[in-house]
Protein backbone atom coordinates (compact mmCIF):
# COMPACT_ATOMS: atom_id res chain seq x y z
CA UNK A 1 0.00 0.00 0.00
CA UNK A 2 1.67 3.29 -1.21
CA UNK A 3 0.74 6.12 1.03
CA UNK A 4 -1.19 9.28 -0.61
CA UNK A 5 0.72 11.97 -1.96
CA UNK A 6 3.10 14.53 0.27
CA UNK A 7 0.83 15.89 2.75
CA UNK A 8 0.06 19.64 2.85
CA UNK A 9 1.66 20.55 6.36
CA UNK A 10 0.44 24.46 5.74
CA UNK A 11 -3.13 23.22 5.79
CA UNK A 12 -5.02 24.34 8.77
CA UNK A 13 -6.34 21.59 11.41
CA UNK A 14 -9.38 19.80 10.99
CA UNK A 15 -12.32 21.50 13.15
CA UNK A 16 -13.85 20.00 16.17
CA UNK A 17 -12.48 19.35 19.70
CA UNK A 18 -9.72 16.52 20.38
CA UNK A 19 -12.39 13.89 21.60
CA UNK A 20 -14.24 14.67 18.08
CA UNK A 21 -10.88 13.87 16.26
CA UNK A 22 -10.26 10.89 17.76
CA UNK A 23 -13.83 9.69 17.66
CA UNK A 24 -13.46 9.99 13.81
CA UNK A 25 -9.98 8.31 13.91
CA UNK A 26 -11.32 5.33 15.81
CA UNK A 27 -14.00 4.88 12.86
CA UNK A 28 -11.35 5.25 10.23
CA UNK A 29 -8.87 3.04 11.64
CA UNK A 30 -12.01 0.35 11.70
CA UNK A 31 -12.30 0.22 7.89
CA UNK A 32 -8.22 0.70 7.33
CA UNK A 33 -7.87 -2.70 9.29
CA UNK A 34 -10.49 -3.94 6.59
CA UNK A 35 -8.32 -2.88 3.49
CA UNK A 36 -10.18 0.89 3.20
CA UNK A 37 -7.66 2.98 1.00
CA UNK A 38 -9.94 5.96 1.04
CA UNK A 39 -10.54 5.83 5.14
CA UNK A 40 -6.94 5.67 5.28
CA UNK A 41 -6.29 8.48 2.88
CA UNK A 42 -8.88 11.23 5.05
CA UNK A 43 -6.66 9.06 8.34
CA UNK A 44 -3.74 10.93 6.54
CA UNK A 45 -5.09 13.98 5.73
CA UNK A 46 -6.24 14.89 9.47
CA UNK A 47 -3.08 13.77 11.14
CA UNK A 48 0.16 13.70 8.37
CA UNK A 49 0.57 17.71 9.93
CA UNK A 50 1.13 16.78 13.76
CA UNK A 51 3.25 13.79 12.32
CA UNK A 52 5.38 15.58 10.39
CA UNK A 53 5.40 18.12 13.76
CA UNK A 54 6.73 15.61 15.74
CA UNK A 55 9.08 14.54 13.03
CA UNK A 56 10.59 17.47 12.31
CA UNK A 57 10.95 18.99 16.12
CA UNK A 58 13.40 15.46 16.60
CA UNK A 59 14.98 15.32 12.99
CA UNK A 60 15.03 18.69 12.65
CA UNK A 61 15.78 18.04 8.91
CA UNK A 62 12.77 18.45 6.59
CA UNK A 63 13.54 16.01 3.92
CA UNK A 64 14.35 13.00 6.92
CA UNK A 65 10.89 14.36 8.37
CA UNK A 66 9.36 14.05 5.38
CA UNK A 67 10.79 10.26 4.77
CA UNK A 68 9.51 9.57 8.86
CA UNK A 69 5.86 10.46 7.88
CA UNK A 70 5.87 8.03 4.69
CA UNK A 71 6.91 5.44 7.46
CA UNK A 72 4.79 5.96 9.97
CA UNK A 73 1.86 5.95 7.68
CA UNK A 74 2.82 2.41 5.87
CA UNK A 75 2.65 1.18 9.76
CA UNK A 76 -0.76 2.51 10.04
CA UNK A 77 -2.15 0.82 6.77
CA UNK A 78 -0.27 -2.20 8.19
CA UNK A 79 -1.17 -2.61 11.53
CA UNK A 80 -4.55 -0.62 12.16
CA UNK A 81 -6.30 -3.28 13.41
CA UNK A 82 -3.73 -3.61 16.24
CA UNK A 83 -5.14 -0.68 17.69
CA UNK A 84 -6.63 -0.81 20.63
CA UNK A 85 -8.96 1.98 21.85
CA UNK A 86 -8.82 0.44 25.71
CA UNK A 87 -4.89 1.78 25.64
CA UNK A 88 -5.82 4.90 24.78
CA UNK A 89 -6.60 7.33 22.27
CA UNK A 90 -6.26 6.64 18.37
CA UNK A 91 -3.84 9.99 18.20
CA UNK A 92 -1.74 9.24 21.02
CA UNK A 93 -1.12 5.62 19.37
CA UNK A 94 -0.51 7.54 16.25
CA UNK A 95 2.23 10.08 17.97
CA UNK A 96 3.79 7.27 19.89
CA UNK A 97 4.81 5.14 16.46
CA UNK A 98 5.67 8.88 14.91
CA UNK A 99 8.20 9.44 17.87
CA UNK A 100 9.36 5.98 18.20
CA UNK A 101 10.10 6.24 14.00
CA UNK A 102 11.89 9.40 14.00
CA UNK A 103 14.14 8.69 17.40
CA UNK A 104 15.12 5.33 15.26
CA UNK A 105 16.19 7.99 12.36
CA UNK A 106 17.91 9.40 15.16
CA UNK A 107 19.91 6.48 16.42
CA UNK A 108 20.20 5.06 12.77
CA UNK A 109 22.04 8.23 11.63
CA UNK A 110 23.95 7.91 15.27
CA UNK A 111 25.13 4.65 14.57
CA UNK A 112 26.17 5.34 11.39
CA UNK A 113 28.43 8.49 12.48
CA UNK A 114 30.07 5.96 15.11
CA UNK A 115 30.96 3.50 12.24
CA UNK A 116 32.55 6.05 10.62
CA UNK A 117 34.48 7.37 13.51
CA UNK A 118 35.64 4.03 14.62
CA UNK A 119 36.88 2.98 10.95
CA UNK A 120 38.77 6.38 10.68
CA UNK A 121 40.47 5.78 14.41
CA UNK A 122 40.94 2.38 13.22
CA UNK A 123 42.63 3.33 9.96
CA UNK A 124 45.15 5.91 11.77
CA UNK A 125 45.71 2.89 14.24
CA UNK A 126 44.44 4.99 17.11
CA UNK A 127 43.73 3.05 20.48
CA UNK A 128 39.83 2.82 20.65
CA UNK A 129 38.81 2.64 24.58
CA UNK A 130 35.21 1.17 24.25
CA UNK A 131 35.10 1.03 27.87
CA UNK A 132 35.97 5.02 28.08
CA UNK A 133 33.34 5.35 25.98
CA UNK A 134 30.81 3.70 27.77
CA UNK A 135 31.55 5.73 30.67
CA UNK A 136 31.61 9.33 28.73
CA UNK A 137 27.82 7.95 27.51
CA UNK A 138 26.46 6.92 30.93
CA UNK A 139 27.82 10.60 32.44
CA UNK A 140 26.65 12.46 29.17
CA UNK A 141 22.82 10.48 30.20
CA UNK A 142 23.74 11.55 33.60
CA UNK A 143 23.84 14.98 33.22
CA UNK A 144 20.64 15.39 30.90
CA UNK A 145 18.54 13.95 33.72
CA UNK A 146 20.32 16.42 36.40
CA UNK A 147 20.06 19.12 34.70
CA UNK A 148 16.44 18.19 33.88
CA UNK A 149 15.77 18.26 37.32
CA UNK A 150 17.29 22.19 37.73
CA UNK A 151 13.77 22.83 35.85
CA UNK A 152 10.73 23.58 38.06
CA UNK A 153 8.02 21.26 38.26
CA UNK A 154 5.87 22.51 35.99
CA UNK A 155 8.59 23.58 33.37
CA UNK A 156 9.48 19.32 33.77
CA UNK A 157 5.99 18.48 33.15
CA UNK A 158 5.35 20.82 30.55
CA UNK A 159 8.93 19.76 28.86
CA UNK A 160 8.31 15.84 29.11
CA UNK A 161 5.03 15.98 27.50
CA UNK A 162 5.83 17.92 24.90
CA UNK A 163 8.97 16.45 23.72
CA UNK A 164 9.02 12.88 25.06
CA UNK A 165 5.33 12.59 24.94
CA UNK A 166 5.25 14.42 21.45
CA UNK A 167 1.89 15.96 22.32
CA UNK A 168 1.25 19.80 20.69
CA UNK A 169 1.78 23.07 23.09
CA UNK A 170 -2.36 22.86 23.08
CA UNK A 171 -2.75 19.22 24.11
CA UNK A 172 -0.40 20.08 27.18
CA UNK A 173 -2.38 22.83 27.59
CA UNK A 174 -5.32 20.99 27.68
CA UNK A 175 -3.18 18.09 30.04
CA UNK A 176 -2.13 20.25 32.52
CA UNK A 177 -5.39 22.73 32.48
CA UNK A 178 -3.02 25.97 31.34
CA UNK A 179 -3.65 28.58 28.67
CA UNK A 180 -1.53 27.92 25.84
CA UNK A 181 0.40 30.92 25.88
CA UNK A 182 1.56 29.95 29.61
CA UNK A 183 2.81 26.30 28.16
CA UNK A 184 4.63 27.91 25.76
CA UNK A 185 6.62 30.32 28.28
CA UNK A 186 7.18 27.46 30.11
CA UNK A 187 8.61 25.39 27.27
CA UNK A 188 10.85 28.01 26.07
CA UNK A 189 11.76 29.18 29.76
CA UNK A 190 12.54 24.98 30.56
CA UNK A 191 14.63 24.96 27.19
CA UNK A 192 16.66 27.82 28.00
CA UNK A 193 17.80 26.77 31.22
CA UNK A 194 18.59 23.45 30.21
CA UNK A 195 20.42 24.30 27.00
CA UNK A 196 22.53 27.11 30.22
CA UNK A 197 22.98 23.88 32.43
CA UNK A 198 24.39 21.22 29.38
CA UNK A 199 26.63 24.23 28.30
CA UNK A 200 24.49 24.46 24.91
CA UNK A 201 25.29 28.25 23.00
Amino acid sequence: METPNAPNFDATAPPGTAVDLNQQLAQLLERIAQGDQASFAEFYRLTSRRVFGMARRVLIDPELSEDTVQEVFLQVWQNAGRFDPASGSPLAWLMTISHRRAVDRVRSAQSASEREARYGAASQDIDHDSVQDEVDSRLEAETVVRCLETLTETQQESVRLAYYGGLTYREVAEKLNAAVPTIKSRIRDGLIRLKTCLGVS
